[in-house]
């Protein structure tokens, strides 16, 4: 059986979710199904009982997963063995980060890495860093950059890059948020505030603001993405808590401002990070060196 097939079946019995390996390969749900269908079939077992809102492994499938993941890691160990015969590294490297991440931290690391592996394919895909670690426990990208959460995965292998302050970021446009700045006796429970969807900065969002004590946030929006939440802090809509480096690497970074005094908040440790079974792959490991 060819290793796309046991790879897209490993990656389902991870995420138990169609539409997200269906994602992660670049096909549609459809598509995955009848690709698994016709895993079965050769198999002669049912492997997964599916609905429209769950997937279950069967007993077959249990055991077909397992076969699964020693073949994938048997043809590893091979394409290892021969690349380090050939002692030319090739093969692909796929990497998960931010916008901003792929500006501020990400081109130092790529640029010695392909200085010394030249053949290797650089994949890199953005989204929200929030993210970034469930791209890594999916299976979808080799490396994610990513905040070192209050508690890693025992699965997850995290390496430090940088650390990272956060603050408080108001509009330099007039506009009412501005205007209630202004006031005197302005109060942060008055003020609109918007904050990411879920992740670290949120986190840090919540125990800062309980220690303000002045009763329930003014919560405008929630938004995937420090990103755009620097752009709609820029037009007016509210205050955001943010990553200083992603202000700094913003386009609309000249129409918002720090505010001073807001009290401290809890920087985070970013990293490099991948899943810690695959630490030994050829790739992988000349990568870590690369930016060791």
């Amino acid at each position: 059986m060819e290793q796309k097939s046991l790879n897209m079946f490993v990656h389902l019995c991870q995420t138990l979710h169609f539409g997200k390996t269906a994602k992660a390969f670049h096909m549609s749900p459809s598509t995955l199904s009848r690709a698994i269908q016709r895993i079965e079939q050769y198999v002669g077992n049912e492997l997964l009982l599916r609905d429209n809102r769950s997937v279950l492994l069967t007993e077959a499938g249990i055991k077909f997963q397992q076969y699964a993941q020693q073949q994938i890691e048997q043809w590893q160990q091979f394409k290892q063995s021969l690349d380090e015969n050939q002692q030319i590294l090739s093969g692909k490297l796929s990497i998960y980060c931010s916008v901003t991440a792929a500006y501020s931290h990400l081109p130092p690391l790529l640029e010695r890495f392909r200085q010394q592996h030249p053949q290797v394919e650089i994949m890199l895909t953005t989204g929200d860093a929030s993210d970034a670690l469930e791209q890594i426990q999916n299976k979808s990208v080799d490396f994610a950059i990513a905040a070192n959460p209050e508690h890693l995965p025992r699965s997850v292998y995290f390496q430090h890059l940088a650390v990272i302050p956060l603050a408080v970021i108001a509009p330099t446009m007039v506009c009412n948020v501005q205007q209630q700045l202004h006031t005197p006796t302005w109060k942060w429970s008055d003020i609109p505030i918007i904050l990411p969807e879920h992740g670290p900065a949120r986190k840090r969002f919540d125990l800062w603001y309980r220690k303000k004590q002045q009763g329930k946030a003014n919560i405008y929006a929630t938004v995937s993405g420090h990103e755009a939440l620097v752009s709609m802090v820029a037009l007016g809509c509210g205050l955001g808590i943010v990553p200083k480096v992603v202000v700094e690497n913003s386009p609309v970074r000249d129409k918002v401002q720090y505010l001073n005094n807001v009290g401290e908040i809890e920087p985070f440790e970013l990293g490099i990070c991948c899943l810690n079974q695959n630490k030994q792959q050829a790739i992988i490991q000349a990568f870590f060196n690369a930016i060791a």
